[in-house]
């Protein structure tokens, strides 16, 4: 199984294990090592530690230079979304690493190989092991294919506004200017409605309606994002 994944790597994305050992403590869960006492096997949970690590540090420094006007609470939160056993486990089965899993018959048959759990551990401990066998600028590329492209697919917007996710997205090859106009205010005191639409170089793309003006500013940012995703 583990030549099974070098073949892999190596196609889908040119990685090259100089120490394929490591790959396999990788990819090797606790009930395997007991099922195969004689083979004096390493489990990842020591190099898991060490990826869980480098990813943190990674995407911090990544986030903290893309979004210069993003203020601290906000770079955790984004970051949170993005560092997740939820993400994680998704990245793990979107570069196929479930199928590389050496399990126990036990946790094999109990479902273990799709526990998002799981997927998470192996996702941090391939990390930790490319990390180990080639340095950082081998991670940075492995990331910068798996995990920063979905910045633009809208996988995190829930951890940042809508406002702050257009900028970025529009900015993301040169300045933009980015504008919110006031259309139209009804209704009442108690109940205002307001009408907005915003605009990138002078070109309406969306508008919105809210009870604030900031509301109806971050309706059309949403609507924006989805019309520009749709068309990409």
């Amino acid at each position: 199984m583990i030549n099974e994944l070098q073949d892999y790597l190596a196609k889908e994305f040119d990685i090259h294990f100089a120490d394929p050992s490591l790959l396999a403590e990788a990819f090797t869960q606790a009930s395997y090592v007991n099922e195969h006492p004689n083979q004096h096997l390493k489990f990842y949970e020591r190099i898991e530690f060490l990826g869980d690590a480098v990813l943190e540090l990674i995407v911090s420094e990544y986030i903290y230079k893309r979004y210069p006007q993003l203020p601290q609470g906000k770079l955790t939160r984004l970051r949170a979304a993005m560092v997740c056993e939820d993400s994680f486990s998704k990245f793990a089965k979107e570069c196929h690493f479930d199928q590389y899993i050496r399990l126990g018959h036990g946790e094999e048959m109990a479902g273990a190989r799709q526990r998002p759990g799981l997927l998470c551990d192996i996702f941090e401990s391939f990390v930790g092991a490319l990390y180990l066998d080639q340095g950082r600028p081998a991670v940075e590329k492995f990331v910068h294919r798996v995990i920063f492209p979905k910045l633009d697919m809208g996988w995190f917007d829930h951890a940042v506004d809508a406002k702050t996710s257009l900028q970025e997205f529009l900015q993301r090859d040169g300045d933009v200017l980015i504008e919110y106009h006031l259309l139209d205010e009804q209704g009442t005191e108690n109940d205002p409605q307001f009408h907005v639409n915003v605009s990138a170089d002078g070109k309406v793309i969306a508008e919105g309606r809210g009870s604030s003006k900031k509301q109806a500013e971050m309706q059309a940012a949403k609507k924006a994002l989805v019309k520009l995703r749709t068309t990409k």
